[in-house]
């Protein structure tokens, strides 16, 4: 697979989302290293104002690689509700993946886009 044809997917999957209801305006781009390197942003509004912020570094070259990616979501104040990413802390944690929460951040897997929308528009849809 491309970046190109990635970012598609990703764009479909939020266009589909986006029948919903739920979701008031997105953006994605790709800044492309290669035809199988680059960067993905987005930004997704929901209907309460809340936001996501992403950004993926993917690699194809061999397989689908997220080199480093964050899913950042807050509320319409800024404030973060929840983030994913695989960022180094200091002091360093015991696991790479990991999600923010308010008080705390735990291990994780690596999201795909399609669940992180899930969490955030399952709470909205009641």
């Amino acid at each position: 697979m491309f970046l190109a044809e990635y970012l598609s997917v990703l764009t479909a999957q939020v266009d589909q989302y986006s029948r919903t209801g739920l979701i008031t305006s997105s953006e994605m781009k790709a800044d492309f290293r290669t035809e199988k390197i680059g960067v993905i942003r987005g930004i997704i509004e929901f209907i309460d104002e809340s936001k996501l912020f992403l950004t993926e570094y993917i690699d194809f070259r061999y397989k689908l690689e997220k080199l480093t990616y964050a899913y950042h979501y807050q509320d319409k104040n800024g404030q973060l509700i929840f983030r994913y990413d695989n960022a180094l802390h200091k002091p360093r944690l015991d696991f790479k993946d990991h999600k923010h929460l308010k008080d705390k951040v735990i291990s994780c897997h690596i999201p795909e886009l399609r669940q992180v929308l899930e969490e955030i528009l399952s709470p909205l849809a009641k």
